[in-house]
């Protein structure tokens, strides 16, 4: 048998991600946004606080970093749009973090071509 709790949050994190990834794509206007993919959520158990997992498609650091300061200064704005768009009785507080195994997983998939090719070579 399987626990409700989980159920819901699970449900809330996917609907909060598909919404949250709309919003930025389309009412943002800073356009570091634009770059920015949600690539999953997760809700306490409460549903009052959300860690918003992104990646970022840029490699330098120093923006990537800048990227996430800004998400997290337009969280409160950003939190009001998502209670226009998700009716929820308790909207959770986002704090944005950068998902770096995005990043990890696409270096190391090009290791493994370079290496490849070598190997051919």
């Amino acid at each position: 048998m399987k626990r409700r709790g989980y159920d819901r949050t699970q449900r809330v994190a996917d609907l909060l991600q598909k919404a949250l990834a709309q919003i930025l794509l389309e009412d943002m206007s800073d356009q570091r946004f634009r770059l920015v993919t949600i690539t999953s959520v997760s809700v306490s158990r409460d549903l009052s606080y959300a860690k918003v997992f992104v990646s970022v498609l840029m490699d330098d650091q120093a923006k990537i970093k800048d990227t996430i300061i800004a998400l997290n200064r337009a969280a409160k704005s950003l939190r009001y749009s998502l209670a226009r768009e998700v009716k929820l009785r308790i909207m959770p507080e986002l704090k944005f973090v950068y998902d770096e195994s995005t990043a990890h997983g696409f270096r190391l998939s090009m290791l493994i071509d370079s290496a490849v090719k070598k190997s051919e070579e």
